[in-house]
Order: structure tokens, then sequence, then C-alpha cells
């Protein structure tokens, strides 16, 4: 059903997309008229009476207003709060628009208080939609339909490498991928002022474009648990947002798993039994198994005893970028987690 009243909601991890979501309610709500004044608050510092404050006066000359709210949670964190929320829904005078713009992280579960305002949208009859950030697949063709809206000449295979350098082929799930999209975009539009007058290809994008990878907590412990030492260590530095206990917490979770797998293994149990075991979903209990199988049960014990000087040495020092941090956790997979041969 078509959206008909000036209302919005945009969600999602795409954060290109959901920013860029209020351009077409604006071109509707403006209509042949002139575009209308944009108006953007935070959740976090606005409240409902200021958006009906700024949306209730009709505008007599020229275009009207469009108010955008971005992470609109705190507006409905209570049920009061939500109540005078609602109410500012229904106070939008003719000319004048209300959007909010919840960009989210994909790995997280949502507040229901923000399902409830998305549903408030709808039933209102404004326009809803969910942006999804392009996967591993589908970043390249992604950039490709920008780089057309902006009648800039990029080769497919520069696609494809420019999606790999804003790191789409990263594919595990605890990875955010809300900025990729914005991104992508702005390397797109440096590269087109670098090669203004011919295609982009991908000996441009290696010149111009820095690897931004992004780092995954999860890419990092199945690093550690296959024994993976330099691709673990390349990992590690790419986690400089995780809190060094955090860090530690889940690499001794993982350690201790493994342990536990590893004695049920040496004792005979069959694989398919872990998942009753140690209740464990199918896919958890085959990764964890085929890990357990690439260390001696000693071996892990002492990389469980090491997790305990790694704590000791990093107390005081959880800053991300810290050199010490990065040369405990270094120094923990050189001496632990690297197989024997390869020291």
């Amino acid at each position: 059903m078509p959206a008909t009243a000036p209302l919005g909601y945009y969600w999602g991890d795409d954060s290109y997309g959901v920013n860029h979501a209020p351009d077409a309610l604006a071109a509707r709500l403006a209509g042949d008229g002139q575009p209308l004044d944009r108006v953007r608050l935070s959740g976090a510092t606005t409240s409902s009476a200021e958006i009906a404050e700024k949306v209730a006066t009709a505008t007599l000359f020229g275009g009207g207003t469009l108010v955008v709210v971005t992470e609109p949670a705190p507006l409905v964190a209570t049920k009061p709060l939500a109540a005078s929320l609602t109410e500012a829904l229904a106070a939008v005078a003719p000319g004048n628009g209300l959007a909010f713009l919840d960009a989210v992280d994909g790995t997280a579960r949502r507040p229901a208080s923000l399902e409830t305002l998305r549903k408030a949208v709808a039933e209102a009859g404004g326009d809803v939609r969910q942006f999804v950030a392009p996967t591993r697949d589908q970043m390249a063709r992604w950039i490709g339909d920008r780089a057309r809206e902006r009648d800039i000449r990029i080769a497919p295979a520069a696609a494809a490498l420019l999606a790999e350098r804003v790191g789409a082929n990263v594919r595990e799930r605890d990875v955010d991928r809300r900025r990729q999209g914005e991104l992508a975009v702005a390397e797109l539009e440096k590269l087109a002022l670098y090669r203004l007058d011919g295609q982009i290809g991908p000996d441009d994008v290696k010149a111009l474009v820095a690897d931004a990878v992004p780092g995954s907590t999860w890419a990092f412990l199945d690093a550690v648990g296959m024994r993976h030492a330099a691709e673990a260590a390349e990992l590690a530095d790419r986690l400089e947002d995780v809190p060094a206990p955090l860090l530690i917490t889940h690499l001794h979770r993982r350690i201790r798993g493994l342990i536990e797998v590893a004695d049920l293994l040496a004792a005979g149990t069959p694989a398919r039994e872990l998942v009753r075991i140690l209740k464990l979903n199918p896919y958890v209990a085959e990764k964890l198994a085929q890990q357990a199988r690439t260390w001696a049960l000693p071996e892990l014990d002492a990389a469980l005893a090491g997790l305990l000087e790694l704590d000791a040495t990093l107390k005081g020092h959880a800053g991300g970028g810290d050199l010490r941090r990065r040369t405990a956790v270094s120094l923990w997979i050189a001496e632990r987690v690297r197989r024997p041969s390869e020291r």
C-alpha cells in the first residue's frame, strides 16, 4: 500500500540507505512546489514536545519542513514518552513531514519500543522501509548501481575490489556493516575525482583505497581455535574497539569450550553426541570438534593458563590502540596458539 501520510520510518543495518530514505519522502511532499527545509534532530537530545513544535505549524510561504529524527529509541524508552511521540505523529501540519532513522547494528536485537513506533507510523499511513546492508555477493553490484546514479564509470573488476576493500567479503555475522555502504560511496566519489575522464579500474582502487576490513570477534576466535596464528594476530589488531577484559572473556570461553570437547573426544565420545551432552547447536558442535582436534589437551591447558598471565598483563591497559595490549596478545598467540612445528 503506498504511503499517504507525511511520515516515514526507516531502519536497518545499511546506514547509506537509511540516511537517504527521507529524500523520497521530501520529494513526495514537495510535489511540484519548493523543496522542503530539513531539520535534523537526535533522539538523545530532543523531545516529543520539540518535534511537535517544529512540525505542527503549516508554512505560509515557500516549502514546508521535514524533521528527521535519528536514533529515536530514547523518545520511546517509557510508555509515557512513547504516548507523547505518538501524539506528535498526528500533529504534522500540511506541507510538513516527520521521519525517523534507526540505523541498527544487524547483530543486535531491536528494542520492542522501536517496533511499536514503526507500527504506529505504518498504521498512520507513513512510509516504512527496512534497508539491509549488501552481502558479500551483492556489494559489487550495489556499488555499480551507485556509480550509475552518479554517472561514474567503474569496471566490474574495480567494483568487486572496492567491495572487498570496504570489508564486504567478511562473512562473520558479528561484523557491524552499518557504515560499509557509506564508506563505499565515499571512496567511489574520491575515485571519480581521480579518474575524471575515464573508467575506474582495479589499479585505481589499489592505489587510492585503503583496506578497511572490519574486525570480527568470531573470526578471531575461530582463527585461534584452528591455530591459524598469523591470521589470529592480524584479526586481533582489528579488534581495537573490544575492551581488553571482554577480549579475555571471549578467549577464556572458547578455550574452555575446546577443553570440554577435547576431553569428550579423547574419552571416545562420538562427535554427534556433543550436541546433546554440551547442549550445543549442531553447527557450533561441529566447529568446536574440528578445532579441538588441532590441539593436544596439554596445549589447551597451557593456553588457558596463559590467559591468566595475559589478563594480569592487560589490567589497567584496556585502550584499544595501546601498544602493550597488542604486544601481549601477539605474544600469547605466538606462545600458546602457534603449532610447535611452526615456532
